[in-house]
Formats: C-alpha cells, structure tokens, sequence
C-alpha cells in the first residue's frame, strides 16, 4: 500500500502526453516570457518605447509567422500579461497558438531574491499561490510553465545551501503544477558569468542536476511529465581558453548521463547568452554526439530565436514581415539542430554571431 498521496492515472497520462509533444522530433520552444522589464531592455536596444502595445505588436509579430513555425516551434512560454492580449482581429493570443497546434505555456516563479547567508546567491520565489494560479492557467489554456532558479559560479559557490535550497523550491513548483495538469519546466540555471573552465562547469552541472532529480524524487514529481531546462556545459564568459562544439557536447552530455533519469521525457536547453548561431552549433554537436541519450534534446531560446528578429523589425510596420523571416530562420536552424542535421553558417541571419550575453542576467 502507498504511504503518500500520488497523481491520478488520468491526470499522469494527460502530463506525459502533454511533456512528449513539446519534445516531439524536430520542435522545441520559444520562450517569451520576458518580464515587463526585460521586454524594455530589448526594445530600448532597437529604439521602440516600452509599451503594452509595443510589447503587443512585438509578440503579434512572433506568432503570427507564416505556416512553417508549425513545423519548428511545439510550445510557447508566455508571460502573464500577454495571455490576456489579443491580434488585430481580435483572437485571443492562446487561442491564436492554440489554432496552429502550438502549446501556450506560462512563466509562473515571482524572480529571485537573496538568499540569506550566502555570499550573494539566491532563490526563487512565487510558492505561496502558485497552486491557485496554476489552476487558472489550466483554465486559460496553459499546459505547461516555467520557473528559473539561479546558480553562480564563483570560488566558493554554489554553495550545499544553495544547490538545495534551489533543488527543494524546484520540486515544490513542479508538485503545485502537477496537480494542476500543468507540465512543470524545471530550469536550475547556472550563470556562464565567471573566468571557469568547462571541467568546473560540469561537475557543478552536476552537483546541481543530480540535488535537483534527488528532491524531485523525495516529492514524488512524476517524472514522465517534466521537462528540464538547463544550461549547457560551457566555460564562463571570460575564461581564457576555448573549446569546440564537440568539447561542449562532450561535457553537457556526460553530465546528463550521470544526472538525469531516461523517464524525463525531454531536455529543453535555454541559450544562456550565447550567439544565435552559438546556441544552434552547440545543440547540433549535443545531438551529434554517440552515446546513450535517452531523452530528447532540444532547445527553450528566447534571446537566441530573437535577436535577429527584434534588429530586422525595429519597430517599424513595414518591417513586420522581415522579423518574422529572421525569427523563422533561426527557428528552422534550431529545428534541425535538434535533430543533428544544421550545418555552422548554412543558415545566415541579421544578427547570428552577435552575442547575447547579458552579466548576472535576471528576468
């Protein structure tokens, strides 16, 4: 007899259902659930004032691409002003990705904040209603969400408190969704802000990874409707040495191996301030890499499935149709890149090699 509480049959089916069909082969996602803030850094970056409406047109843009988003994008994270946005012809932003088989998700954490008695690490907050609030994202058509949980590499960090700290909050997020009918993307993001060699990054990747499954496990997440977000083995942003693709791939695929169960149906990896055709070379060579991987790899961009979209578009309306191009590029790079089928550079876009690094970037 089961001494705790556990999800229906029911409901267990309709969350694998919902977590295979956001890493079906050859899709991934587009996060856009940029905060408020966030957005106005982007916007301010192309010269177009940070309003409702700009945010509106901007996301407009985005979804309304032509047919062949469908091909590469399988879910949308949204942020919790825009599933109350509508386009030009009055459709309801979800229904609208709804229509085109695309999935709406929802941003669901509160940010970060200090984490007391550390050396200015932090954690992650939005617990306290999240139950409520998941319940009426159902109702509006979320199936799944996103909370980010921040690690930094320094000399003496993470430190134990933080890595579990931030693994405990990630599987009392992940129950709260559950419960709901909501697929929790579980994202511990470590920061690439630092001088750290590849070597460093693993095993911390590892430390993180292996906490994180260990409290998902000690909260009886179901695991088949999950989907982990995490960065990519890379060195920090200012270390002196460089690697190939194939280091990176090498690196992020052993730590998951040694991480992460084959019951989690998909990896979703963010971009964390890579170039756009950084974040496509890299999720190839993932891909392209021999060994064991029991899930499937794929990508959440945001920054690297916008940049170039965001320059082409500048705010202008007769420039609409020219972000979408871009955005669908790189859309379609990533799309085969999860499938080991990109070529470096066979796909050129407005802003492909510049960098995306934001330091200590925060939402």
């Amino acid at each position: 007899m089961a001494h705790f509480s556990y999800l229906s049959d029911a409901l267990q089916a309709e969350l694998k259902k919902t977590a295979e069909a956001i890493v079906a082969p050859g899709k991934g996602i587009l996060a856009a659930d940029e905060s408020t803030g966030t957005m106005g850094k982007r916007l301010s970056n192309i010269g177009v004032e940070n309003t409702e409406e700009n945010r509106r047109i901007y996301r407009q843009l985005l979804f309304t691409s032509d047919k062949s988003m469908e091909g590469y994008i399988s879910g949308v994270i949204l942020f919790h002003e825009t599933l109350f946005q509508k386009s030009d012809d009055g459709t309801n932003f979800v229904t609208l990705l709804q229509n085109r088989g695309i999935i709406p998700g929802i941003k669901v954490d509160k940010g970060v904040v200090d984490l007391m008695g550390t050396s200015e690490e932090c954690t992650t907050q939005g617990l306290d209603d999240l139950g409520s609030r998941c319940a009426e994202y159902y109702k509006l058509g979320c199936r799944f969400a996103k909370w980010r949980c921040v690690l930094k590499i320094r000399d003496h960090t993470p430190s134990p408190l933080s890595i579990l700290e931030n693994a405990n909050v990630l599987a009392r997020y992940a129950t709260e969704c559950q419960k709901n009918g909501i697929v929790p993307i579980v994202e511990p993001e470590i920061l690439p802000d630092g001088d750290h060699d590849l070597e460093r990054c693993q095993k911390v990747t590892e430390k993180v990874l292996a906490a994180v499954y260990k409290a998902l496990s000690d909260h009886h997440v179901y695991l088949e409707g999950t989907l982990l977000k995490p960065n990519m083995v890379t060195p920090g942003q200012s270390c002196a040495k460089k690697y190939s693709p194939q280091d990176v791939a090498k690196a992020t695929v052993t730590a998951l191996q040694r991480t992460v169960p084959a019951a989690v149906p998909g990896i979703t990896f963010l971009s964390g301030g890579q170039s756009e055709e950084e974040a496509s070379i890299h999720l190839d060579a993932l891909n392209k890499y021999p060994g064991k991987k029991p899930w499937a790899l794929t990508f959440s961009y945001g920054r690297a499935l916008q940049a170039s979209a965001l320059k082409a578009w500048a705010g202008k309306n007769e420039s609409i149709k020219a972000g979408q191009e871009e955005f669908l590029k790189r859309a379609k790079a990533n799309s085969l890149a999860c499938q080991g089928k990109y070529s470096a550079g066979s796909i050129q876009s407005l802003a492909s090699k510049s960098s995306n690094f934001v330091p200590t970037h925060a939402y």
